[in-house]
């Protein structure tokens, strides 16, 4: 006897041995039920997948998307539902690849009691199959993820993070790089309300 396949779990049964009288058992071959196993993996994949994963997205990926991980995590934690729901942050350039986020943005999120550890890093096509929600900070970033989903393939994963705002009245979390110390504060009040909002909605949904 030797081992099914571990692909199909199927055993396939031949003839007996005309001399020894015994059944021989053999595994079927892994492609002749119709599937590949690359894509029987991936549909195993996809079954046992019991996480939500959101990536945040902004241009340079050293202020907003960074600080939307951050809140977010944070209220993650408060439900606890870390082991659910995973987050990450991308830009839409890899000019600060690299580097930590904003000392400004870092100083104004700790306040609040936000830690931005994060990395900077760009947007890769991976990441369209990876994540669950892409979700961005402004129209510029939603049109240039847009632009790399070309097929419309990942459209219902794309998303405004103003979207999901409940009590502000907001098309987008501006970006603070440029501006005083109250930009960064705005990015916050935008992010906390945003992030409840998403929170709301990936629970439900789930």
């Amino acid at each position: 006897m030797v081992a099914p396949n571990t692909v199909s779990g199927k055993i396939k049964m031949v003839a007996p041995n005309t001399v020894s009288g015994k059944i021989k058992m053999v595994a079927p071959n892994s492609f002749s039920g119709g599937i590949s196993k690359k894509h029987l993996d991936k549909l195993m994949t996809e079954s046992a997948k019991n996480t939500t994963e959101i990536l945040f997205i902004c241009m340079g990926n050293i202020c907003r998307s960074p600080s939307a991980e951050a809140v977010m995590q944070a209220l993650v934690k408060k439900r606890g539902l870390e082991n659910e729901i995973l987050c990450d942050s991308a830009g839409t350039i890899d000019y600060h690849m690299g580097n930590p986020a904003d000392a400004r943005m870092q100083e104004h999120a700790v306040l609040r009691g936000y830690e931005l550890n994060s990395i900077s890093r760009p947007f890769e096509e991976d990441d369209f199959e990876k994540f669950d929600l892409i979700i961005t900070m402004d129209e510029d970033n939603y049109q240039q993820i847009q632009w790399n989903d070309q097929s419309k393939k990942y459209a219902e994963k794309i998303r405004r993070m103003t979207d999901f705002c409940s009590s502000k009245t907001v098309s987008e979390v501006p970006d603070p790089y440029y501006g005083g110390e109250q930009g960064f504060e705005n990015v916050l009040d935008i992010l906390e309300d945003a992030c409840q909002g998403l929170l709301e909605f990936i629970t439900t949904k789930k």
